[in-house]
């Protein structure tokens, strides 16, 4: 689920922390990065079921209505159209989504059933629910790309929801694009129960991306001072006290994976570095990093320091 950029901007963040509390305990600081991390499947699994639980509280009001003693003809006959739709049911009866909500303890929802309420009612309200129920298609196709489109069109762009997210953890309000594209993604390449099965995504793609992790942190922040030092100088009309800290932590981190991880290619690290400082420093902060990393470039390729492994690595 997670790839290398975000797990860059993960890194970063945690050592902006470190800087910020002060912190000097490497394992401490290094467990929470982890937790973080493990964390953006929580979050996935929050939304995920998001569907599941907006689904359920339409049948309850469905059922509920019908029983009424003055029900309309409308309430004793209802249009099922939506809670039958069949990625609902694929959601509702998948083994591996089951098993990770329960393992994971996911139970938002029967907490904060409100929220569902307030969904549920942005649902019904939105053209794409009024298009759906009104024609007569019933095919998983049409189930499928409705679903889709209703969670990136309306679930999504919800505030209260938003706003829920970040009270319960700060720590995702960076994961939730990153989560909410990996399920529009995977709901769009769906297939009935027949030919396929959904399944939850793993947190990390293979042990080597587990490892970046560690590796990263760690040989960042035991090198910070040597890896000032190779920008030491090279900032011109900017003193080291006037450079903003975020900008000194993408320096660091992309000089640290210039010179400490051979496999990965130059360009790809410059490019890395350069998006996450567009993202998340200041406007300028972009064409500064660029400047610096590129001389920097040219001068350890220059003293033979820049071995990179591989073809096409640089």
């Amino acid at each position: 689920m997670v790839n290398r950029r975000h797990i860059r901007l993960k890194v970063m963040q945690s050592i902006y922390a470190m800087h910020q509390n002060g912190s000097d305990n490497l394992e401490k600081e290094e467990k929470f990065l982890f937790y973080s991390i493990d964390s953006i499947q929580d979050l996935y699994l929050v939304m995920l079921s998001s569907l599941i639980e907006i689904c359920k509280k339409e049948s309850q009001y469905l059922h509920l209505a019908s029983k009424k003693h003055l029900a309309t003809k409308e309430e004793k006959n209802p249009n099922e159209k939506f809670i039958k739709n069949q990625v609902f049911q694929i959601l509702t009866e998948n083994n591996s989504l089951s098993v990770a909500l329960e393992n994971r303890k996911i139970n938002n929802w029967s907490l904060n059933d409100d929220y569902i309420l307030l969904l549920l009612k942005d649902v019904k309200a939105s053209d794409l629910y009024a298009k759906y129920m009104s024609n007569d298609v019933n095919t998983f196709a049409e189930d499928k790309d409705f679903i889709a489109d209703l969670f990136a069109e309306v679930i999504v762009p919800n505030e209260k929801l938003y706003e829920y997210l970040e009270d319960d953890k700060l720590t995702w309000v960076d994961d939730i694009p990153l989560v909410n594209t990996q399920i529009v993604k995977q709901l769009k390449g769906l297939k009935n129960t027949e030919e396929g099965e959904f399944r939850v995504p793993r947190v990390y793609k293979d042990t080597e991306d587990k490892d970046f992790v560690k590796d990263l942190f760690r040989k960042t922040v035991l090198n910070e001072k040597a890896l000032a030092k190779e920008y030491d100088g090279k900032t011109p009309n900017w003193d080291a006290d006037r450079i903003a800290e975020i900008d000194t932590i993408i320096l660091k981190m992309a000089i640290c994976e210039l010179l400490k991880f051979p496999s990965i290619p130059v360009k790809v690290t410059l490019n890395e570095y350069l998006e996450l400082a567009k993202e998340y420093s200041t406007p300028k902060s972009s064409i500064f990093i660029n400047g610096i990393l590129d001389n920097l470039v040219k001068e350890l390729e220059a003293d033979k320091r820049l071995l990179k492994t591989g073809r096409g690595l640089m």
